[in-house]
């Protein structure tokens, strides 16, 4: 299969749960996260700078997604920037 050149594979999606998380996005939103770790980032936050939920679960980020409403503005932000060559949004810290 055809990977894009900036790879939607490198991401991938959080879906929430019945329960949503306390700590993190309290909106039944869906997030991104890279997939790899990143030298000097955190690994426990999603692209938009949220917590990741106690137990997230992870699906493939594939194209239709980035159309879904419930896609968090800031993660599809985020993305954008990235797949551009822009830095995070978000303050790294």
């Amino acid at each position: 299969m055809p990977r894009l050149a900036w790879s939607l594979h490198a991401y991938q999606l959080i879906e929430p749960d019945e329960q949503l998380d306390l700590f993190a996005c309290r909106e039944v939103r869906l997030h991104l996260v890279a997939r790899q770790l990143e030298l000097g980032g955190f690994a426990d936050r999603t692209l938009c700078g949220g917590l990741l939920p106690a137990n997230p679960r992870w699906c493939e980020l594939d194209k239709a997604t980035l159309r879904d409403k419930r896609l968090c503005p800031g993660c599809r932000t985020t993305l954008q920037a990235r797949r551009r060559g822009d830095r995070p949004l978000w303050p790294e810290r």
